[in-house]
């Protein structure tokens, strides 16, 4: 008895070894960034606590001049806030685009009985196996067309690039399908009995209980857009249109490599992403549909 304990002592202590190992080397580069953040200057290489820490580079981000020990004013160089913005702005747009398109999409696939439906869900999912940067070219040409007619979707357009994003909801269609597959038929039928339409069923029924996987493909989605940097950056053009992720890379070009402006401009494009958890996180629970069929 007294050799087990310590056996399970011994696994325990190996485990929670091992997860304090890997949650570090995830983090080192994190603290890598935030270190090259707070150095003087724009070296990407020094000593992982800076000696003197400085907060020039954040006050730049965040757009704000920063006066040196000597007097020199430095200005903000780009307007980082304005990229983030624009880059929430677009990733929300799109996101609340691909929840509607897939959860609709889904409902009808998963409930409604019309010719092709297997061959149309397994055409979605060959297609979305092919990376859209296979596509910018198409992309460009195309976006570039209808610019000409319609502005507001041609290059240089927020709302062009949401559209493309669009284009992702295959995969999302493919999610929330699973899901509804799971959710009782028995209730389908009990809407129905009481008068339900098929829309009323859907918006009273389906999407209450599937709010778990509804908040993970939005996340998914945020995080996938805001974070794109090959569309995004032939669709946009302008400074000022620019998202983080395209705009962050001028810190690194014209042999003038800005790695502490970069390093906090980094820093502050994950702060959406982590305050869309903190939101979403009581929604991302599982099971919600278990209770949903008494008896």
């Amino acid at each position: 008895m007294v050799h087990s304990s310590k056996n399970l002592l011994i696994k325990k202590c190996l485990a929670h070894g091992f997860l304090w190992v890997f949650l570090a080397l995830i983090l080192f580069p994190f603290f890598v960034t935030i270190s090259i953040s707070l150095r003087e200057g724009n070296y990407i290489t020094g000593s992982l606590i800076p000696d003197r820490p400085t907060l020039e580079h954040w006050y730049l981000a965040l757009g704000f001049e920063y006066v040196r020990a000597d007097g020199t004013v430095i200005e903000p160089p780009f307007p980082v806030l304005i990229w983030l913005w624009n880059s929430v702005k677009i990733a929300f747009f799109a996101s609340c685009g691909v929840l509607a398109m897939a959860a609709t999409s889904a409902y009808a696939f998963s409930r409604m009985q019309f010719r092709g439906k297997a061959a149309l869900l397994d055409t979605m999912l060959l297609v979305q196996m092919f990376p859209a940067a296979l596509a910018i070219v198409a992309i460009y040409a195309l976006f570039d067309s209808i610019g000409d007619i319609t502005p507001i979707f041609g290059i240089d357009s927020h709302w062009s690039l949401v559209l493309v994003y669009l284009s992702g909801v295959a995969m999302h269609i493919w999610t929330i399908k699973g899901y509804f597959d799971s959710i009782d038929p028995a209730l389908d039928k009990a809407a129905a009995i009481d008068g339900a339409t098929p829309f009323q069923t859907f918006r009273w029924i389906f999407l209450p209980l599937a709010t778990p996987i509804l908040a993970v493909v939005f996340v998914l989605s945020f995080i996938g857009v805001i974070g794109d940097y090959p569309l995004a950056s032939i669709m946009l053009r302008a400074e000022d249109n620019l998202t983080l992720a395209v705009g962050a890379r001028k810190y690194l070009m014209d042999n003038k490599y800005m790695w502490g402006d970069f390093a906090s401009a980094a820093i502050l494009s994950g702060a959406p992403i982590t305050l869309l958890f903190l939101i979403a996180q009581k929604y991302l629970v599982s099971g919600l549909a278990a209770g949903g069929v008494k008896g």
